[in-house]
């Protein structure tokens, strides 16, 4: 089906109801080359890579609900590459270029809204520490402007400007960084791989991972068995549960994220805007809401909503960095699982099972890395080489100290996150 403004206009006055399915909703094979676990945006965007980038076509992507009922559609849908360390910088970098072509890609509107993202810093140091970040994304080749309190006056003149607490001291602007639709990403790359003849099946939830003498043969699920050459581990924040079936212990916690929208508004914010009071970001979606969020809830859980004690942080936050916020309404509120490492650092990378392979770790950076994640990851599985791109998402740093990344400079205690 083919998608124009006379379409929209004729379903939307038939009660929708003539719509097309986008993709085929098969039973499972006995057998597939590639089994990947878990279909929200990585698992989608690695079986797409796969079949377009690698010609593998006999693949199954198992999603134990519906395509993109996982985090990937429970997120705050900001796009960026401003990370600072070696190996996140390159990776980020090279899934920002990713979506910039990715409309194009996969010809589906992601509705990619390159606004540009505001980091403020609220004191001397942490405006220094601003500069150094900006010039390691410079010299990877991305963008980034340190503007002083007059510019950022300038550029989101409705801050609150006066405050004592958290004096805005200045800003890191990166003009490309933005926002997507994210459950339109997750059909775009399931349509995509459909159409290259990937097996997209739902309500099929794994419950175990055969192996056999050092190699995995297959995983037993709701819908019976099936052998699989390879399989790929991309649960997200249900990652620590799925390697347990083939007999690991990841180095991860899974934890709630929270986030927020308000109703539809006239547009008043242009940007998505960071600040440094617990982790909160704002942006106005392109229904009008504001879409916000904060810190993780500081204690594992599985559960996908939140808890009050941190809607109260957030909403303070949000109030202390613009009170206007206050005449607001918000409308509802929803938990992602967000699987942290203790640098805060994702992994992909093969197990000591052979054909056994792990993406995982994504902590607070899932939703931004979808494309590189994808590509990556089926480089990966085809080649049994990392990507270059995503070479320092080791499993090993967290047994050998080697190589590790700490991003958020937090330390290597979960509970610091």
């Amino acid at each position: 089906m083919r998608f124009n403004a006379l379409q929209i206009l004729k379903q939307g006055l038939t009660g929708n109801r003539g719509w097309a399915p986008q993709w085929r909703n098969p039973e499972p094979k006995p057998e597939y080359d590639i089994v990947l676990i878990g279909g929200g945006g990585h698992g989608l965007s690695t079986a797409y890579y796969l079949a377009k980038k690698h010609g593998l076509t006999n693949i199954a992507v198992l999603e134990k609900g519906y395509l993109g009922g996982g985090n990937v559609g429970r997120n705050t849908t900001i796009v960026r590459a401003n990370y600072f360390l070696e190996g996140n910088s390159q990776f980020y970098s090279h899934s920002l270029g990713l979506w910039e072509n990715l409309e194009q890609e996969l010809n589906y509107n992601v509705m990619l809204s390159q606004r540009g993202q505001l980091m403020l810093c609220h004191s001397d140091g942490q405006r220094d520490a601003f500069a150094r970040r900006g010039n390691a994304i410079v010299n990877q080749g991305d963008d980034a402007e340190l503007l002083s309190p007059e510019g950022v006056r300038a550029l989101v003149p409705y801050l609150d400007y006066e405050q004592l607490r958290f004096p805005i001291y200045g800003g890191l602007l990166q003009r490309r960084a933005g926002s997507a639709r994210h459950d339109a990403v997750a059909w775009g790359y399931a349509r995509g791989a459909d159409r290259l003849g990937v097996d997209l099946i739902q309500q099929c939830e794994v419950t175990g991972i055969d192996i056999e003498n050092g190699a995995v043969r297959g995983v037993q699920t709701t819908r019976g068995s099936i052998r699989a050459k390879k399989v790929a581990m991309v649960a997200a924040g249900r990652s620590g549960q799925v390697a347990a079936m083939a007999g690991m212990r990841l180095p991860v916690e899974s934890h709630v994220l929270q986030a927020f929208v308000t109703e539809g508004l006239k547009p008043c914010i242009d940007h998505v805007i960071s600040f440094g009071m617990g982790h909160f970001y704002i942006s106005q979606s392109d229904k009008g809401g504001l879409v916000f969020g904060g810190d993780l809830d500081f204690y594992p859980s599985y559960a996908q909503r939140g808890n009050l004690p941190m809607k109260e942080h957030v909403m303070e936050a949000a109030m202390t960095l613009m009170p206007m916020i206050g005449k607001a309404r918000v409308l509802r509120s929803w938990g992602g699982i967000m699987d942290m490492t203790p640098d805060g650092s994702p992994i992909i990378d093969r197990t000591d099972t052979k054909g056994l392979y792990l993406n995982c770790g994504w902590c607070y950076g899932g939703f931004k890395a979808v494309p590189a994640s994808g590509d990556c990851f089926a480089h990966l599985i085809a080649t049994d080489q990392p990507h270059e791109a995503a070479s320092r998402y080791r499993l090993d740093r967290f047994k050998t100290g080697y190589g590790l990344m700490d991003e958020e400079g937090t330390g290597a205690q979960h509970n610091l996150h």
